[in-house]
């Protein structure tokens, strides 16, 4: 299964629930960043992690491996059973009745742990790829379901596209967005605990508003305006990254001052985000913007790695 990343395009966060969680308006945009999860049958004597041998006594999960390019990054990867791909599998197990133990490979190219959704596109690809292994044949809006239970971000990866979420996360709604646009993404050297972001947050913003989606946004996508677009550019998470991990402002601003459209933090970060380009603009064009961004960031000294990818893609496919 090939799963693509994400980028929020806007993410507006309300007030802490009495569950903890917040009411959100996240719109998801699907970048040309993808992890690639293979999922294959352990067969019944293989031994899992727990220790135990059948289905129903514990993991499914027989064996989790996973490889990439950043050490680093490869090193915040739990290889067990508190990973959310053996999670997908082991949801999906006791929902349908028909799981059987299975070894999931992870070929990382999403950061990880870094506002990009990488464990939560696994863990959708685990979830489709093990549908498929045990014919369970279950109809989408039944997968849709059980991503939500999984986590927030999980059904995006499912959707692809750009689309707008609201409750936790987790209703989708497609959004007309009919423009190509191209981004760069700064890597941090750091990780960010989705959790510790969110504390900060409600530490910061006691106060917040109910959520609204942008009309600026909005207005911007449907227009395939990238100008448009990188104005509107916001994540209500952002002052609170800036707050655990003060570098990323300067990351921030070595991108926007060398040309980009919009610069903001992914997600609950640390990934830094620059939109280049896109829509009705020349290549030439967006190709010069890009370089002057690259460089920059190059030169700050500030990333331990810097990628590039286009938007939107569509959500999870076989390979």
């Amino acid at each position: 299964m090939r799963v693509p990343a994400k980028v929020n395009l806007q993410l507006a966060v309300g007030p802490a629930r009495e569950d903890g969680f917040h009411d959100l308006v996240n719109v998801f945009h699907a970048v040309s960043l993808f992890d690639e999860v293979t999922v294959r049958e352990a067969g019944p004597r293989s031994g899992r992690p727990d220790g135990s041998t059948s289905p129903g006594g514990g993991t499914l999960l027989a064996e989790l491996t996973a490889n990439g390019r950043s050490v680093s990054h490869l090193s915040r990867v739990p290889l067990d059973a508190s990973n959310l791909a053996a999670g997908a599998a082991d949801l999906l197990g006791r929902e349908t009745g028909r799981g059987r133990p299975v070894r999931i490979h992870l070929e990382k190219r999403i950061p990880v742990a870094g506002g990009m959704a990488g464990g939560s596109a696994d863990a959708a690809a685990a979830l489709v790829a093990c549908d498929r292994l045990w014919a369970t044949g279950l109809p989408r809006e039944d997968l849709l379901r059980l991503a939500a239970v999984l986590g927030s971000d999980v059904a995006f990866p499912l959707v692809g596209g750009t689309a707008v979420g609201r409750g936790r996360g987790e209703i989708l709604e497609p959004m007309t967005s009919p423009g190509r646009y191209r981004w760069v993404f700064a890597l941090s050297p750091h990780g960010l605990s989705t959790g510790a972001v969110f504390a900060e947050y409600d530490r910061l913003r006691p106060d917040a508003p109910a959520p609204e989606l942008s009309a600026a946004l909005r207005d911007a996508l449907a227009a395939a305006d990238p100008a448009a677009l990188g104005r509107a550019l916001t994540n209500d998470l952002q002052e609170a990254a800036l707050s655990l991990l003060p570098e990323l402002e300067r990351t921030l601003r070595t991108g926007a001052s060398a040309g980009a459209l919009g610069a903001l933090v992914s997600g609950s970060g640390p990934t830094c985000a620059f939109l280049v380009g896109g829509g009705s603009e020349e290549a030439s064009v967006v190709a010069e913007r890009e370089a002057a961004v690259v460089a920059s960031l190059e030169a700050s000294g500030l990333c331990e790695q810097i990628v590039r990818a286009d938007g939107d893609v569509p959500g999870t496919v076989f390979v």
